[in-house]
Order: C-alpha cells, then sequence, then structure tokens
C-alpha cells in the first residue's frame, strides 16, 4: 500500500511538473560602481515587488541579444553584457521560470523607466531593504556571495 501511494505521489509529481507552463527569462544586473540596480513591477499579480530588469527570449534570440533588446525596451537605455551570472529555475504556482543571469554596465548614464513604477540603486548592505520577487531572491542571494 505505502508502495502505491509513493508511486501515485510521484507519478502526479510528474505529470504536474511535465504540464507546468515553461517560461525562460533572461536578468541584467547592472552595476554601477558599487550598487546594483533593482526596479519595482507595476503591474500583474506581483506588482509592487522588486525585480532585476529583463524579460522573455525570443525565437533565434541569444540571451544577451535577448537581454540588450528587454533593456532598450524596458529603460530606454544601452548596456554592456559582461559575465554569465546565474541562472535560476524557480516554481511559481502557475509556471516554472527558468531566469538567466548575466553581470552588466551601463553604455550610457540615461534610464528611463517605461514598464517600472520605481527603481533604486542599492548597495550590496541594501539589498535586502526591498520585497524581491521569490526567483530574484535567489539571485540576490548570489550576488551577496559572488561579488565583491
Amino acid at each position: 500500500m505505502i508502495f502505491l501511494e509513493t508511486f501515485w505521489n510521484s507519478q502526479w509529481q510528474y505529470n504536474q511538473e511535465k504540464d507546468m507552463k515553461q517560461i525562460e527569462v533572461v536578468a541584467a544586473i547592472i552595476r554601477k560602481g558599487d550598487k546594483i540596480f533593482a526596479t519595482q513591477r507595476g503591474y500583474g499579480e506581483w506588482k509592487d515587488w522588486w525585480e532585476f530588469p529583463g524579460g522573455k527570449m525570443e525565437a533565434g534570440e541569444t540571451p544577451e541579444e535577448a537581454l540588450k533588446r528587454e533593456i532598450s525596451e524596458e529603460l530606454s537605455t544601452e548596456i554592456s553584457v559582461d559575465e554569465f551570472l546565474y541562472t535560476v529555475d524557480y516554481d511559481y504556482p502557475q509556471f516554472h521560470l527558468t531566469m538567466h543571469c548575466y553581470l552588466c554596465s551601463l553604455m550610457t548614464d540615461s534610464l528611463h523607466l517605461n514598464e517600472h513604477e520605481a527603481a533604486k540603486w542599492l548597495s550590496k548592505d541594501e539589498l535586502d531593504s526591498v520585497k524581491w520577487l521569490p526567483a530574484d531572491l535567489e539571485v540576490v542571494q548570489t550576488i551577496k556571495t559572488r561579488i565583491r
């Protein structure tokens, strides 16, 4: 009986994971000196939560190309994609998110918030001062240990 229950539970979990919507995105960890750029969502279920800017990859795009396009659309600026940092795999209730995170720097000093309601430059010690989206919180932990 225990075997059948364990088997059924594992099959149910497998089917749930298999049927769950998969979303692949890129995120820019934009650095300026010792500060990291964070943006606050202005829409949707996660309105007012904080995230690293970025978005979905389009068919045929490399992660770096998608990141440059997304940042241009969201912030009206150009970035240099400097180095891969980390990939987050996170299960939200409605979907599975794979987020490829890159350390980036600004090519110009001008930024305009086209999609977000607020933004902040945060020092490493200030990263816990905002309410991060769950997947982005994993990146924050990585930043704290890997970036000096």
